[in-house]
């Protein structure tokens, strides 16, 4: 009896979860599409505090990682990564310049599709270009004054890196709030952004790297 009651809340839980998220109508879509591109156009740079929660199954806890994303159109994206561990990567001139601790290394993104689909997403969220409906299967859901694109990948060198990408917009904010990556096995990347200034001041010497 007590196994049967705990199965049945949880499928009455899952049912409550599922139902807080709802596809958006073609009209929303449309609209939704059309907002987010015109205001993401007028961003020309973004600094943001960001929270990364790396999610693996064998791990009890999510590994947490914070620091500070500095994004100048049309191609400079810099990642610095302030806790745990000093950290940074920076993507410009169609490469990854990676420095850990130190440590630099170099990446030639047009050799690596992951890296420049990644790339491509996170410009994309502020240029606009996001809805790259030739590289993507893309579905819109409202929950709880969010707006959601969820992209399943097209490309098989894609798809045997990631599952799924899912971006998170806040109702009326041009770019994304939070950015969900899902590999095959179901492990995901969660990035949450916070304290956003758009459009201020920022140093090339932020993309030295």
């Amino acid at each position: 009896m007590k196994t049967r009651l705990i199965a049945l809340l949880l499928v009455i839980m899952a049912q409550t979860l599922s139902a807080q998220e709802r596809s958006m109508t073609a009209a929303e879509v449309k609209n939704f599409k059309a907002t987010t591109v015109v205001e993401a156009k007028k961003v020309k740079t973004l600094i943001t505090d960001f929270v990364q929660y790396k999610h693996m199954s064998f791990l009890d806890k999510d590994i947490v990682s914070e620091g500070k994303m500095h994004l100048k159109t049309p191609a400079k994206l810099s990642w610095q990564y302030d806790k745990p561990f000093v950290y940074s990567i920076v993507f410009k001139d169609n490469k990854i310049h990676v420095n850990d601790q130190g440590k630099k290394n170099k990446i030639d993104l047009g050799n690596n599709k992951k890296f420049e689909k990644i790339n491509g997403i996170i410009m994309g969220s502020v240029s606009g270009n996001m809805f790259d409906e030739s590289a993507f299967v893309i579905t819109y859901f409202k929950d709880k004054g969010k707006d959601i694109a969820r992209l399943q990948p097209k490309l098989k060198e894609i798809n045997k890196y990631i599952k799924e990408i899912v971006l998170y917009f806040d109702n009326n904010q041009s770019t994304v709030s939070e950015v969900k990556l899902v590999e095959p096995s179901d492990d995901y990347t969660r990035i949450v952004f916070k304290n956003k200034k758009i459009n201020t001041a920022v140093d090339d010497a932020i993309f030295n790297n």
